[in-house]
C-alpha cells in the first residue's frame, strides 16, 4: 500500500509539471510523457482499489477470499496504461510527424524532465527496496522476483516506474534533437517510442495478471518448503501429492495426499484429517487446505535439502 501511495503522489506531481512544460515547449515527446504520467496516476487509483478489495477475508460466498480481485483491478490498470498512455502517445506522435517547426522554451522542458526523474526515482527506489526484500526471501534476483511475484500491485508499480524513467530519457533525446535540428519530427518519433514502450509494459502486465486469474501454481521454492513443513509433522509419514495454487497475493489453495502415521480406524481418520487441515490453515498464506489419503502404491514426493524459506 505504501508503494502505491508514494507512486500515486509522485505521478500526480510529475503529470502536472509535464503538462505545463508540454504546453510551453510544444514538444510532442513531452506531451506523450504528460499523457503517460496522467495514465500512471489513474492506474494507481485502480491499484489502491486492488489492495483494498483484495485484502478482504473469505466468507460463505467466497470461500477462498477476495485475493483474485487484486488481479482483476490490476488488469484494468494495465488496460488503462495501454489505452490512455500507449494509444494517445502513438497517435499524438503520428499526428506530429508533419511538424517541422522549431520548438521553444527548451530550458523549461529540460528542467521539468530533471525534476520528473527525481520524483520518479523516489517512487522507483521504494519498489526496488520491496523487490529486493522479496527476492532475498526466495533467493531470487529482484527483477526475476518482480516478474514471478504474486503481488500484482508491486509488479505494476515497478514496471510503470521503470517505463517512466526510460520514457523520460526518450523524451529528453527527442526534445534535444528537435532543438538541434529544428525538425519537430524527432519529437514525434520520441512520442511514438514512448507509446510503444507503454504498450509493451501493458501487454506484460496483462499477461501476468491473466495467468494468475486462470490459475498459477506456486513456484518450486515455496512448494518445496511446504512439502518439507508437512513432512516434519509428527502425524504425517509421507506425502504423495501436493498442489498449491495462488488465490491471491501470497495466498494459496493447498491440496495434498498424505499417509498418516499409525493405522487409525476409519471413524478416526476423517476427524484427524480435518484437524490437520485446520492447523495448516493457521498459516496466513494457506487460505484453504484439503487433505486426502495416499494409497500404498503411490510414490512419495521428494524435496530438496535446503534451508527454510519465509513465505
Amino acid at each position: 500500500m505504501l508503494t502505491v501511495v508514494i507512486a500515486f503522489t509522485m505521478n500526480v506531481l510529475v503529470a502536472v509539471a509535464k503538462t505545463i512544460a508540454a504546453v510551453l515547449t510544444g514538444s510532442a515527446s513531452m506531451m506523450a510523457e504528460a499523457a503517460h504520467s496522467w495514465a500512471d496516476a489513474g492506474n494507481e487509483v485502480f491499484l489502491l482499489q486492488a489492495e483494498r478489495r483484495g485484502a478482504r477475508g473469505r466468507d460463505r460466498a467466497h470461500p477462498f477470499g477476495y485475493g483474485r480481485e487484486t488481479y482483476v483491478w490490476s488488469m484494468i490498470a494495465a488496460f488503462g496504461l495501454f489505452t490512455v498512455g500507449a494509444v494517445v502517445s502513438i497517435m499524438h506522435g503520428i499526428n506530429a510527424l508533419s511538424d517541422k517547426e522549431a520548438g521553444s522554451d527548451y530550458l523549461v522542458g529540460y528542467i521539468v524532465l530533471a525534476i520528473s526523474a527525481i520524483l520518479e526515482g523516489i517512487s522507483f527506489t521504494q519498489t526496488i527496496r520491496q523487490a529486493r526484500e522479496g527476492g532475498r526471501r526466495l533467493s531470487m534476483h529482484p527483477l526475476r522476483f518482480v516478474s514471478r511475484t504474486s503481488d500484482a500491485t508491486l509488479r505494476a508499480v515497478f514496471a510503470e516506474d521503470a517505463a517512466a524513467l526510460i520514457g523520460l530519457a526518450i523524451a529528453a533525446v527527442g526534445m534535444a534533437l528537435h532543438q538541434i535540428t529544428g525538425d519537430g519530427r524527432w519529437d514525434a518519433i520520441g512520442s511514438i517510442l514512448v507509446g510503444c514502450l507503454l504498450g509493451f509494459v501493458a501487454m506484460f502486465l496483462i499477461r501476468r495478471n491473466r495467468e494468475f486469474l486462470v490459475g498459477q501454481v506456486a513456484p518450486p521454492q515455496i512448494r518445496d518448503e511446504v512439502l518439507r513443513a508437512l513432512l516434519t509433522r509428527a502425524d504425517i509419514d509421507r506425502v504423495t501429492y501436493l498442489h498449491m495454487e495462488f488465490v491471491g497475493p501470497a495466498q494459496f489453495y493447498l491440496v495434498a495426499a498424505v499417509d498418516l502415521v499409525g493405522d487409525l480406524a476409519e471413524h478416526d481418520l476423517a476427524p484427524r484429517l480435518r484437524q490437520i487441515e485446520s492447523e495448516i490453515e493457521e498459516d496466513d498464506t494457506i487460505v484453504e487446505a484439503v487433505l486426502t489419503l495416499s494409497t500404498v502404491d503411490e510414490a512419495s514426493l521428494a524435496h530438496a535439502d535446503e534451508g527454510p524459506i519465509t513465505l
